[in-house]
């Protein structure tokens, strides 16, 4: 299916509307750190809080989860958008308030962040289900989805960069209040476009079993892409700041969403004939061999370069992912979805600390050593869980009566 036969399966509003209800969940982190850097002149209290956030919005992804077997996306979705808007205010407001308040407001943010991504992805899984006709729009639409969270986390960091120099010299409120706003104006009025999802999940659907180990599988998948992101990330500032122009390590981040979007829209282009089982191995080698390049990046090769490269291996490695969660378990796909999105954040945390703590200790190329041990660890899961996970994926299909490939 090509991309202008994607646009006319749905209202096409839901495209630029989508894009940016999705911009709050890119901003909100940096946007946070801002704000209690300033509230409270610590950036130790600040990556702690912000941390905690992210585990927040992790455990909530799971809980949205839930509710969304339960209830209509379209409801939650609304909801979730207004809530995260009252949380953000109650974070701006606590900026007057002792530091205990000020890490439960940024947890409550976390925590009512709406998901956007998870739940976008479960209506495409709808609408695929009411068109048997159209076998390629779920790849097609995950490759979108994909190309366009990469793009949000290059427009995101940039966004908060031009409201702080803008609002300059008292910058730290106004990225978060354009996250409210772009909640009420975007998100809220996205969920109200999935018309065509299911109001209420039959009950049947909800006491169906989950895949516990394939979804174990894809949990961990995410989680070490989450922890790549978080090294990498550490990397590249530790790298700015020794080089003096602590600026660029945003710059050079959004390198690595710039490829990986790059490689989200051609993965739609990949020949039906080319397997899960096969898509899942060859994507999570291809992440070795791009992740084995950051060592060298500032010493041998140019960093920038280096990242950019590295990106493109993303996209394909994390839609393989979205595609197998997809297909584990069709009637509970909400929960399914969100619970590995959820993992994300978490091994995003996590990355995020040793790296720290490797540039804390051996200086600011310690953390590239990180990603490519992170890639060997996601080939091993693909080759020894790949055949089990994917073999789960064929008998949903054949269930269902759907053909899935090995």
């Amino acid at each position: 299916m090509s991309y202008r036969q994607l646009a006319r399966a749905t209202r096409p509003a839901i495209f630029p509307i989508g894009f940016l209800a999705r911009l709050p969940y890119a901003m909100t982190p940096l946007g946070t750190l801002l704000l209690l850097r300033h509230a409270t002149g610590s950036y130790a209290f600040a990556g702690a809080a912000a941390a905690a956030q992210s585990l927040a919005i992790g455990a909530g992804g799971v809980i949205v989860g839930r509710l969304a077997d339960r209830t209509s996306i379209r409801r939650l979705g609304v909801w979730m958008a207004v809530a995260n808007a009252v949380a953000l205010a109650g974070l701006l407001a606590a900026t007057f308030a002792d530091r205990p308040t000020l890490v439960a407001a940024a947890v409550l943010v976390g925590a009512t962040q709406p998901q956007v991504g998870p739940l976008i992805r479960v209506y495409w899984s709808h609408l695929a289900r009411l068109r048997p006709g159209q076998p390629d729009l779920v790849t097609t639409a995950l490759s979108y989805e994909a190309a366009a969270d990469e793009a949000s986390f290059i427009a995101g960091p940039a966004v908060v960069g031009l409201l702080a120099a803008a609002w300059a010299p008292v910058p730290s409120g106004a990225p978060l209040t354009a996250c409210i706003v772009l909640l009420l104006a975007a998100a809220a009025p996205l969920a109200l476009l999935y018309r065509t999802a299911p109001e209420r999940v039959s009950s049947q659907s909800v006491a169906s079993p989950l895949p516990r180990a394939g979804l174990a599988a894809m949990c961990a998948a995410m989680a070490i892409m989450g922890a790549i992101f978080g090294t990498v990330q550490v990397g590249v500032t530790a790298y700015a700041t020794t080089a003096d122009n602590p600026s660029a390590g945003g710059l050079l981040y959004a390198a690595l969403g710039a490829g990986s979007a790059v490689a989200g829209i051609a993965y739609a282009w990949i020949p039906s004939r080319v397997t899960l089982r096969t898509r899942y191995r060859l994507f999570a080698l291809g992440l070795v061999i791009a992740m084995s390049l950051l060592p060298a990046g500032g010493a041998q090769l140019p960093l920038a370069a280096v990242v950019l490269v590295a990106g493109i291996a993303i996209a394909p490695y994390m839609i393989t992912i979205y595609a197998i969660t997809e297909r584990l378990a069709p009637a509970r796909v909400a929960i399914t979805m969100s619970i590995v999105c959820a993992a994300g954040p978490v091994g995003t945390a996590a990355g995020q600390s040793l790296a720290g703590l490797l540039a804390e200790q051996f200086g600011h190329r310690a953390p590239f050593l990180l990603p490519p041990m992170l890639a060997a660890a996601a080939l091993i899961l693909a080759a020894t869980n790949g055949a089990t996970t994917v073999g789960q994926v064929r008998a949903v299909g054949s269930r269902l009566g759907h053909r899935v490939g090995r």
